[in-house]
């Protein structure tokens, strides 16, 4: 049961959650590793879990049919229960919110309302994902409201570097995303929403006048994309799970340029370590 738990979690994945979160928190102001910031650890965990469990309970009939080896057709666990567990993490994970930003500002309306945005972004876009041509946007809010409920639940009046890289971020997920939906077709509709990877690098770029730390982290997000995509280069060879488990562990790259931009070379590294580690358990537990 616990195996068919972290297969349901896509919990490889989490340490992106996680450099998302520290992300979020340094973009806004934060530079200290407090109580409160934990809480958003465990907070944007939960979100990420309950919205990955939701994900196969919405997906059941789909899945019985195009893979028919998930948790709930193959009879390891009842959609029942998925969805019980699933909608019981979000409203844990706005509750921690709230707790988290009553101890650090003692006002959670703002980190409250972002959280419930999140979540709701969350149960849309698995309820509304197949045949939907803007789920890609749909699951980039997903990953720019863990950026802005860690600033709100922070801080009073958080950067507006927060909110440029939460947009940053978004461009990246809607390329990332836009992806992730070919993989049961033999090539894209269009090329253009692949373009939006390249945002980061741009922002990268920007940032990085007056930083050879974060040129060096742009380079190295850069030099991964490029990997990434060779896996949807050759016809013959198409990976596209490959492809999108590797640019989704490529996100904490993108979160070490954004700590690197604010002079943080040192906290910049757990985002890098935050990579390693997805990669790490990507091989153990699919990503996807």
């Amino acid at each position: 049961m616990f195996t068919t738990l972290l297969k349901l979690g896509r919990v490889s994945n989490l340490p992106t959650v996680w450099s998302n979160t520290l992300a979020g928190a340094i973009l806004a102001g934060v530079y200290v590793l407090n109580d409160s910031l934990v809480l958003l650890l465990i907070a944007m965990s939960l979100a990420y879990i309950g919205g990955m469990f939701l994900n196969d309970a919405y997906d059941r009939k789909i899945d019985l049919i195009e893979r028919p080896d998930r948790p709930i057709p193959s009879g390891k666990i009842s959609e029942i229960v998925v969805f019980c567990l699933g909608y019981g993490m979000l409203f844990a994970s706005i509750w921690l919110v709230i707790i988290s930003a009553e101890r650090a500002l003692g006002i959670p309306q703002y980190a409250a309302a972002s959280a419930l945005a999140l979540c709701s972004c969350i149960i849309l876009y698995n309820i509304w994902h197949k045949n939907n041509p803007i789920s890609p946007l749909i699951m980039g809010l997903c990953r720019m409201f863990v950026y802005v409920t860690a600033a709100y639940a922070l801080l009073r009046e958080p950067s507006n570097l927060v909110i440029a890289g939460a947009i940053v971020t978004l461009c990246y997920l809607i390329g990332l995303t836009y992806i992730a939906k070919s993989e049961n077709s033999d090539s894209f509709a269009a090329m253009w929403p692949i373009a939006f990877l390249a945002v980061p690098l741009g922002f990268g770029l920007m940032r990085s006048t007056d930083s050879m730390p974060t040129l060096l982290f742009t380079l190295l997000f850069g030099g991964w994309l490029l990997y990434s995509l060779q896996f949807l280069m050759n016809p013959a060879k198409r990976n596209v799970p490959k492809a999108v488990v590797s640019m989704i562990a490529g996100i904490s790259l993108l979160d070490a340029i954004y700590i690197s931009s604010v002079g943080f070379t040192n906290l910049a590294l757990l985002a890098v370590g935050a990579f390693m580690l997805t990669l790490f358990l990507q091989r153990f537990i699919a990503g996807t």
